[in-house]
Formats: structure tokens, C-alpha cells, sequence
């Protein structure tokens, strides 16, 4: 089934076009990769398709069922409502149901109205409540917000305590549980850590609706789409496969549009060149061959494709100073604290020079404030930093406090190598494309990724041996993305860098560490090393926690203890297994039984059934949140089943 249509749309800005001819379907089972660089109108193409903004001509068709389900990259919540109370909202028809289903059982047994009517009522709202799956909402809402980098404690929350990018995250978990068949999702790795992107990843992949991502990230768009949209130059493009496999297409396609291009320029110059030479013997004959000829060549003309002009490039390099200790970065128990809460503790980092080194951990365990000890803007409460002689650290903050917002691109540039003359800072910033009137544009009117092109500007011009940087590519796009990993590839200096992009990751690492709250874990590779391995790891320290742990240390009594605990979960698990069963065998059979002739017109058997079969599916639920609990405590006990 197609869900939407668009044909030939055309956008305006004044008196200055978006896009124009921009046509795409997208059908049921479709999961869209939407790329383009920043400004090329993928979330006007958004707006429209949700109705937000009109088009100056074309059309756009919507299927009457599809449902679409839209979030801004810059969406920020405001609600009086708890965070779960927030989710539950996306489920109000399936509460609305369960009240009523609870009403009309109480009619049914008080023998209150009429009967056949209160039963047939019932019978269509059951049905719609297990269509919905009505018995699983708040285990998937607790799935979502887990996923999604809250804990049990924050359920609770009021929505409006929390910080912008929590908002987001609410509305984003809110929108997964809609009954939406269409998701318009606009940047939604934004606000997560690598493990929550993680569990997006899961959701999506499994998840029935369609959808379009606009999306940076790379490594997120191979995990998740099947098809792409590319918006370049006011046009859309339609790929088969996810982003790999669209850059493989692309490149395909743009040499064969090259190819074709040349091959008909060089045929309609030869044709000139026969037109020309008839028209100068100037016979009749000659006359009408030229006038044949032009016929071709306007035909040519009209039908000629020009090959889309490359976006001009981002394309700079990061000079290493020369010298510097082959010990760079030497950090001994390292611990920071703010009043009473611990935010690491027992940090130990060697980096040498030449090393290309990713920090990663999740949302709030420290990274940035560890980053801010080893620059020694902040003043460490525990253990010490070290860096190597000869060290000059160069410095990429991800909220650009570097950038003074009240002055203009050039003046900063200017006030920060003021021995650079004015030809020498205009050609810094052209390479950052930041040309003619640009330089002028006031910090604080830029957009996010024009500050990080900036504060990148600044840091090329630094020759230092050691680079910091703090989330660099956040607000950069795909192809700034590229020119960055371009330059730091080629980098020979030292690099301790925080990021989230796995693709970024995967393509400059020689290291990974991973920050826990017991210190840091180190990995050779990149992101792809880092995750089988840490796989390994967890699963080698759960398998041998019990082996680690026991005996020696354990007196006779608390041995006993503990394999009586195991006992008692793994046969609990298998109980609870051979309930669920039974269960489900039982409301099905109750399910069958109600749809007898005989109970057609018994009301009370009717209700008494449908009580009876409420009462197992109320009791079902209540095992299976039993079961996953198990499950999770035999997991992390490493007990097997």
C-alpha cells in the first residue's frame, strides 16, 4: 500500500527556490535514509508532508490511512505530566478501552441495559484490545524509557524539570509507542548515547511502521534503512539500500551522468561543425542538411542532462607542531567530585604519541568533565594529570564557549591571530566556506554547524601536537562530517577525542576507551573492536563472577545460601515459564468457548466467561513482567538456564 505521494513539488523562499520537480513515494515497509547537506530542505520537505508549511505547486498525496507521527530535531516538550504519565498518553485508546471493558463487565454482571447490545460491545472492544496489544503497554512504555537512557527513579519525573535534551527524548519514546504508521523523524540521534542510538537501532529494525530519518549519522542509517532520499542542488534522488549502498550508487550514477554528458557535448560540437561548413557552401542541398542537423542538435540540447555541480568542499588540514614527549597524556586515579556527588573516580590513561584515541561512555558518567581536568579548567578532587613535555594542546569545546557571541566570523579570527593579515584569515575561512559578506555574519546568527565550522577554522590555524575534541561533529553534516575525518586522518600529532558517531569512530581510532564509574576499560580498534570485545568481556566476568567470588572467601553457611538462591530463580523462571503457557492455552480455549452458538443468548455464561478470560490476561501480564525480571537476574548472576 502506498502511504504517500509526492509529485513535482516546488518550494520558495522569497524570491529564491528550495527545491523544484521533487517527486518520491513511500509505501508500507519502506525505512528511509534522508541526506542532503544542512540548508538543501529536508525538514521543510518534512513540514510539508505534516502540513506544517504549503508548496508553491505540485502535489502531495496521503493515503486516508496513513497516520503520521513527526518529530523536530528541535522538539522541546512542555507538559504538567509526569514522564510516564506522558507515555501512557500515547496509549489513551487502549486505557480508554480497558476502563470501558471494566464498565461494561459490571453492567453485564448487574444485568444493567442491554444485554446483547453490552455484549457485543464487549466482544468488539476485546477484539481491538488485543489488536493494539493491550496487555504489553506498560512493559513496552518501560522498555522505551529504559532504552532511551531513563531509569525506574525517573518515571516520576515532571516532564517540565527536565532539560531540553530529556524533552526530546520523552517526546521521541512517546512517539515510538503511537499507533503512527508513518514516522517523520528528524535527527532523532540527537540527545542519545551510544547505547541508547543502540537500542533506537533494535526498535526500529523490528518496529512495523514506516518511516524517514534525517540523519548525520551513518552508521545509524546503515543499521536501520532500506532505501535513501538524497536532496542536493533543489532536487530529490531515490536510492535502493541504506547509506553504503546509496554512496556506491551515487558514484555510479553521477560517472555515468559525467560520461553521457561528455559524449553528447562532444556530438553536438561536431554536428556545429557540419551545420557550420553546409550553411557556408550555401546550396540548397547544403542549406537543408544544416537545417536537418539543427533538428538533432536541439533535440540533443533539449534533452540534455548536466551533471549536478558538486557542492564546493570543505577541505582543510590540522598541522602537527613538530617535537613533544612520546608520553602525552599520564593520568594516575583520577577522580573528580562536585559536593557530594562522585562523578568518576580511579581514571588511568596512558596515551602516546601519535595515538588516536576515542572516549566513550554513556550520557552524564564524565567524559567532558575529564576532558576539562586534563586541560586543567577544572581541578581534579582525587589522583593527578600529567601532561608530556612539549605538549601543545589544542582545544574543540562542543558548546563553543571558545567563540565570543557578540562578535562577528572575521573579528574573531582576527583577535585570535592578530599577526595574520587580512588575505591570510579570508582564505582560512574560505576554506570553511565562509566567503565574501559571510565573514561579517555575527556568531551569535550562525547555525550550529556554521559555530562549529568556526571553532574549527580557529583550531586549523593552531599548530599544536595534541588535539582535543569535545563532540566535533555534532551539528557538522554528512560531507562536513567527511572532510573532517579527511583531515584528522591525516593528522600525525596525538588526538584523545569524545564522540558518538560510530562511523566517525570506526574510520580514525587506533583506541577506544570506555569510561565506567569504576574507571576506564581499553580496547584496541575501532567502534566495531570495541563492541565485540566488550560483548566478550561482559560475558567472560558474568560466567566467572561466581567462580571468582566463591569459595574461599564464602563460609559453608552463605555457599549454601547462594546455591539455594540459584536453585530457587532457575526453578521460579521455569515455573513461571509453564504458567505463561498454560495461560495462554487457557484464554484461547475461553476465547473459542465464547464464540459458541449455545452462548449466543446467555448473557450471564457470556459475562462469567469474559470475567474469567479478563482475569487470565490481567494474570498473564503480571508473569511475564515476573519473567523478564528473572530473565534479567539470571543474565546478570550468570547463572544459565
Amino acid at each position: 500500500m502506498v502511504l504517500l505521494n509526492g509529485s513535482n513539488l516546488k518550494k520558495m523562499f522569497l524570491d529564491q527556490t528550495l527545491f523544484d520537480g521533487v517527486s518520491f513515494q513511500v509505501a508500507e515497509g519502506d525505512k528511509i535514509g534522508f541526506v542532503g547537506v544542512n540548508g538543501a530542505g529536508k525538514s521543510t520537505l518534512f513540514k510539508i508532508i505534516n502540513d506544517m508549511t504549503d508548496y508553491d505547486s505540485g502535489e502531495m498525496y496521503k493515503n486516508k490511512l496513513t497516520k503520521i507521527g513527526y518529530l523536530d530535531q528541535y522538539t522541546c516538550i512542555e507538559s504538567e505530566n509526569t514522564i510516564m504519565g506522558e507515555m501512557l498518553t500515547a496509549f489513551s485508546e487502549v486505557i480508554n478501552i480497558e476502563n470501558e471493558l471494566d464498565e461494561i463487565r459490571c453492567d453485564i454482571e448487574n444485568k444493567n441495559g442491554d444485554i446483547n447490545a453490552l455484549v457485543a460491545r464487549q466482544t468488539a472492544l476485546q477484539e481491538r484490545f488485543e489488536e493494539l496489544e493491550g496487555y504489553q503497554y506498560k512493559s513496552r512504555i518501560r522498555s522505551a524509557l529504559i532504552g532511551l537512557g531513563f531509569t525506574d527513579a525517573d518515571f516520576e519525573r515532571r516532564v517540565g524539570e527536565l532539560s531540553g535534551g530529556q524533552k526530546t527524548r520523552v517526546a521521541l519514546g512517546r512517539l515510538l509507542m503511537s499507533d503512527a504508521n508513518l514516522l517523520l523523524l528528524d535527527e532523532p540521534t540527537n540527545h542519545l548515547d551510544i547505547e541508547s542510538v543502540e537500542w533506537l537501532e533494535g526498535f526500529l529494525q523490528s518496529c512495523r511502521a514506516s518511516f524517514i530519518i534525517i540523519s548525520h549519522d551513518r552508521y545509524f542509517l546503515d543499521k536501520v534503512t532500506n532505501r535513501t532520499f538524497e536532496m542536493e542542488g533543489g532536487r530529490l534522488r531515490t536510492y535502493s539500500g541504506g547509506y553504503s549502498q546509496y554512496l556506491k550508487q551515487r558514484e555510479t550514477e553521477r560517472k555515468t551522468e559525467e560520461r553521457n554528458y561528455a559524449n553528447t557535448i562532444r556530438e553536438i560540437e561536431r554536428l556545429e561543425g557540419i551545420v557550420e561548413q553546409q550553411r557556408r557552401w550555401n546550396r540548397e542541398k547544403n542549406i537543408k542538411t544544416a537545417e536537418s542537423k539543427q533538428k538533432v542538435i536541439d533535440r540533443f540540447e533539449k534533452s540534455l542532462v548536466v551533471p549536478q555541480n558538486e557542492q564546493e568542499d570543505i577541505r582543510f588540514s590540522f598541522k602537527a607542531l613538530p617535537g613533544g614527549g612520546q608520553d602525552v597524556l599520564i593520568t594516575e586515579n583520577l577522580g573528580m567530585r562536585f559536593d557530594d556527588k562522585q562523578i568518576f573516580k580511579s581514571c588511568n590513561a596512558h596515551i602516546t604519541k601519535g595515538e588516536k584515541v576515542f572516549l566513550l561512555g554513556a550520557n552524564g558518567c564524565g567524559k567532558t568533565t575529564f576532558i576539562k581536568n586534563v586541560l586543567g579548567l577544572y581541578k581534579p578532587t582525587e589522583g593527578s594529570v600529567k601532561i608530556g613535555a612539549n605538549i601543545e594542546i589544542g582545544y574543540y569545546d562542543q558548546i563553543q564557549e571558545n567563540l565570543d557571541m557578540d562578535k562577528n566570523v572575521f573579528d574573531e579570527l582576527h583577535d585570535t591571530y592578530p599577526m595574520m593579515n587580512n588575505t591570510q584569515l579570508r582564505n582560512a575561512l574560505a576554506v570553511f566556506l565562509f566567503k565574501g559578506e559571510d565573514v561579517f555574519k555575527e556568531i551569535k546568527k550562525l547555525s550550529g554547524g556554521e559555530r562549529a565550522r568556526v571553532e574549527l577554522a580557529k583550531l586549523m590555524l593552531r599548530p599544536v601536537n595534541f588535539l582535543i575534541m569535545d563532540e566535533p561533529t555534532n551539528h557538522l553534516d554528512i560531507d562536513s562530517r567527511e572532510a573532517l575525518e579527511g583531515a584528522l586522518a591525516d593528522y600525525d600529532g596525538t588526538v584523545l577525542m569524545v564522540s558518538h558517531d560510530r562511523y566517525f569512530i570506526n574510520k580514525l581510532a587506533d583506541r577506544v576507551l570506555y569510561m565506567t564509574e569504576n574507571g576506564f576499560e581499553s580496547y584496541i580498534g575501532g567502534y566495531d573492536d570495541f563492541a565485540q570485545k566488550r560483548l566478550e568481556r561482559h560475558q567472560t566476568e558474568t560466567v566467572n563472577t561466581q567462580a571468582e567470588e566463591k569459595p574461599k572467601n564464602l563460609d559453608y553457611q552463605e555457599q549454601k545460601r547462594l546455591q539455594a538462591q540459584k536453585r530457587k530463580t532457575l526453578n521460579r523462571f521455569k515455573r513461571v515459564e509453564e504458567l505463561i503457557e498454560t495461560l495462554e492455552a487457557e484464554i484461547e480455549a475461553l476465547s473459542e468457548e465464547m464464540t459458541k452458538p449455545e452462548y449466543a443468548a446467555d448473557f450471564t455464561e457470556l459475562a462469567r466467561l469474559s470475567a474469567a478470560a479478563e482475569d487470565k490476561n490481567t494474570e498473564l501480564e503480571a508473569l511475564m513482567e515476573e519473567w523478564e525480571s528473572l530473565q534479567t537476574e539470571i543474565e546478570e548472576k550468570g547463572y544459565g538456564i
